[in-house]
């Protein structure tokens, strides 16, 4: 059959949600990010001109000439070895996304697919073509689910009004100001329409997506969310990591065993969590200076832009500054938990780091003959039940105590900046960080939310503002908080707004 009548039939087949969907999933790479963009407005504009041509026609048509084009793009691509090359990253997220949506389309040679993967030096585990989604697109595709088809175009309403969203952007004249969500896969199109929209004028990110959150906020709850969906259940979910769908992340394991009883249960517990938690794992054992910087030098590789998150156990002798390596060279925590971020790969994704070591000599020693040979780190315990308990001690109430306790533990430090950086004031209102955080506090009474999710979204907020300093210089600079929680329960706000009190009212 000529290859232009199979493509013809495979359009034809896809469903038009599942046709903007694949659309959306595969022009992710067209989306400007902080490690991969272009500030060419024109091209994104010209990729988003299928979307804006599906809302305002009510067809298809546009978006089926994009496709077969990749299609036919794909069809004669010739794998280049060695080299990386753009269609290559296409390549793999018009498989994936694909194979996501259960639409097979011809000419998909998967020794091609192979190939690629052999460049981007991939293992087994990670030929897994749900490494190759994009999380972030993945959870913006859920938001769009969540919503009624009168729901997002109250989003574009509220979108349309603000001129500083839509300043100089060709494409948002094509659609015009109202729109007819009805006819099927018109409300997605619109959608990703808004998303990719806000992403090319640098407005969201994969973490930065109050922007977004403000426009569903907008919206009317009754009409514009499904059943059993809210705006709250919607917002919520963009306030979370983006981690959807298999793996969750790499994981890195790091274990000297010099004088470290132990130490290969270490390795075997973290790794089976890591397995359970659903990461590609990776060990080190006894690590050196020189382990570390060949570990950064992976991690750079390009395959990791595919990875949700990072983590990193790291187990080892330490005082307050440093961490003992095997070779018995010390190096300093400071530098490398500062390293390993700068690695572009993990930007803008959850980067865990277990420093299991050491800090100090001190101990915060409990008197008295009762507590005596009583110690979880006797050997004596029983060993637990089935999977990871099976190597984890079982610890019995004889101790476990309940009297003595940390002077620290169940207490929240917040800082209103990191450390060695002043910290903003308004010439009006005082202290920017105690104006954003009395405001999201204030929002947030009866949201069910807790303190660490507002202080989250605090540092999210406060570090978008640009800031100027009072003195002669007048320097432009950002503003960054952080916490230190010694939290053993969650706390939540109020369900309820308290009246402002009264103070020339007499106590009952």
């Amino acid at each position: 059959m000529d290859e232009v009548i199979q493509v013809t039939q495979w359009l034809s087949s896809i469903t038009p949600r599942k046709k903007a969907k694949l659309f959306f999933f595969i022009t992710h790479a067209d989306a400007p990010t902080p490690t991969v963009g272009s500030n060419d407005v024109d091209t994104h504009e010209e990729t988003q001109s299928p979307l804006a041509t599906t809302v305002a026609l009510h067809n298809f048509k546009n978006i089926d000439e994009f496709l077969k084009k990749r299609v036919n793009t794909f069809s004669c691509y010739n794998v280049i070895e060695n080299e990386i090359t753009k269609t290559d990253y296409e390549y793999l997220r018009f498989y994936s996304a694909r194979k996501y949506l259960d639409v097979v389309p011809p000419s998909l040679d998967l020794e091609k697919i192979s190939a690629i993967q052999n460049k981007f030096e991939m293992t087994d585990e990670e030929r897994d073509y749900r490494l190759l989604l994009d999380s972030a697109d993945l959870v913006l595709e859920k938001v769009c689910d969540s919503l009624k088809p009168a729901g997002v175009p109250q989003m574009w309403t509220a979108l349309r009004k603000d001129r500083n969203l839509i300043r100089g952007v060709k494409t948002i004249e094509i659609i015009g100001f109202f729109v007819d969500p009805n006819p099927t896969g018109i409300k997605e199109c619109l959608f990703f329409f808004i998303v990719r929209h806000l992403q090319m004028i640098k407005k969201i990110s994969r973490v930065n997506t109050n922007r977004l959150e403000r426009l569903i906020a907008q919206c009317d709850e009754s009409s514009a969310c499904e059943e059993g969906r809210t705006i709250d259940f919607i917002i919520d979910s963009l306030r979370c990591y983006p981690t959807e769908l298999y793996p969750f992340g790499s994981c890195l394991i790091l274990c000297v065993f010099e004088d470290r009883d132990g130490a290969m249960q270490e390795i075997e517990k973290t790794m089976e969590i890591s397995r359970h938690l659903g990461m590609i794992t990776h060990t080190e054992k006894n690590p050196t200076k020189e382990t570390i910087e060949l570990v950064k030098k992976e991690l750079m590789k390009p395959k990791y832009q595919f990875y949700s998150s990072f983590t990193c156990w790291f187990m080892s002798h330490g005082d307050s500054n440093s961490t003992l390596l095997a070779d018995g060279e010390t190096m300093e925590r400071e530098w490398f938990l500062t390293s390993f971020p700068d690695i572009s790969t993990f930007q803008l994704k959850p980067n865990v780091f277990f420093m299991v070591s050491c800090l100090g000599a001190n101990k915060f020693r409990l008197e008295g003959a009762k507590f005596k040979c009583q110690s979880a780190t006797c050997d004596y315990y029983d060993i637990g039940s089935a999977l990871i308990r099976n190597r984890m001690l079982d610890i019995t109430d004889g101790v476990r105590d309940i009297s003595y306790v940390q002077p620290m533990m169940d207490t929240l430090v917040a800082y209103s900046t990191i450390p060695d950086h002043l910290s903003g004031r308004a010439n009006t209102h005082g202290s920017i960080y105690v104006d954003r955080a009395c405001v999201l506090m204030s929002e947030n009474i009866s949201r069910g939310r807790s303190l660490t999710e507002i202080l989250e979204h605090l540092s999210q907020d406060l570090h978008e503002i640009l800031q100027e300093t009072m003195d002669e210089d007048r320097i432009v600079y950002k503003q960054a908080c952080h916490y230190d929680s010694f939290f053993r329960k969650t706390l939540k706000l109020p369900y309820t707004r308290h009246p402002k009190e009264d103070v020339h009212s007499a106590p009952q």
